[in-house]
């Protein structure tokens, strides 16, 4: 009998899906997407020099179409195990309605996309943000950005043109919105015995994260490092760390959950609060 390929899907191929895949990626079949073939190119190139298996489908996450051309090819590579989602953009990298289209819509797709394929025994990990914590919404509008039908959410008159401020704003909405919508969706995951969660980070030294160091947030973003209690920028390493144990043995009783990896920054604004 032939053995079935254990897959591991990852979307997002910067520092901190590199850092999974080296993590969590021996033994199987990788899945690496990423909307840059450039990006995706030289990072499947690196962890196949590395011994990695390695299969690289380059993919718009904002587009339903692309993601489930990705949802197809995993299910045809083996069991889908593992499914981590970290494509996103942040406030200095896009607009506001890439920011939507991108970090909101794209988690609503991969959520919906991989329910179906995810084995039985398999859990998904999708990145979200710790400006989803620090950016509270209306209950109505969190019920409606949990539950309205993804093709629907992008119409939601709170996300039109001119009703979000800037990119930071829509930034803040839309990871606040894969924190309830992974909550949301962990009831049809587990239909088909499988877990899925979301982990905020805090800020993270990765190319996105030196950027928003660069840019106007700059200094609050230090200050913010600062008088953390952990004391220092975290670590793809981290982040890594935490997907492993959201999606191995350790974690079997936990689905629908935000795990803040973030060194103490929310617990710090939010208590001075």
């Amino acid at each position: 009998m032939t053995e079935v390929s254990r897959v591991l899907v990852l979307t997002g191929a910067g520092g901190m899906g590199a850092a999974i895949v080296r993590r969590q990626g021996s033994g199987a079949t990788v899945l690496l997407a990423d909307v840059n073939p450039t990006v995706l190119s030289a990072t499947a190139e690196s962890l196949r020099a590395d011994g990695y298996h390695v299969i690289e489908q380059v993919t718009d996450v904002s587009d339903s179409v692309g993601v489930a051309a990705l949802a197809a090819t995993a299910s045809g590579l083996g069991r889908v195990e593992v499914v981590v989602h970290t494509a996103g953009l942040s406030p200095v990298q896009a607009s506001v309605k890439s920011i939507l289209r991108v970090d909101l819509l794209g988690t609503a797709l991969m959520l919906d996309a991989f329910c179906s394929v995810i084995a039985p025994g398999g859990a998904g990990v999708f990145i979200a943000s710790m400006a989803g914590r620090l950016y509270p919404l209306d209950p109505d509008l969190e019920g409606r950005l949990a539950t309205t039908p993804t093709s629907d959410l992008l119409n939601l008159p709170e996300l039109s043109e001119g009703s979000i401020a800037d990119q930071g704003s829509a930034y803040g909405i839309a990871k606040r919105a894969n924190q309830i919508r992974v909550r949301a969706a962990s009831v049809a995951w587990g239909r088909h015995q499988a877990r899925v969660n979301s982990i905020s980070p805090g800020i993270i030294s990765t190319p996105m994260g030196a950027a928003e160091l660069a840019g106007s947030s700059g200094p609050q973003m230090q200050a913010m490092l600062a008088g953390s209690p952990a004391g220092r920028i975290g670590t793809p390493s981290d982040i890594a760390a935490a997907v492993e144990f959201l999606t191995g043995p350790n974690s079997t009783f936990i689905t629908g959950t935000d795990l803040l990896v973030d060194g103490g920054v929310v617990a710090v604004l939010l208590g001075a609060s």
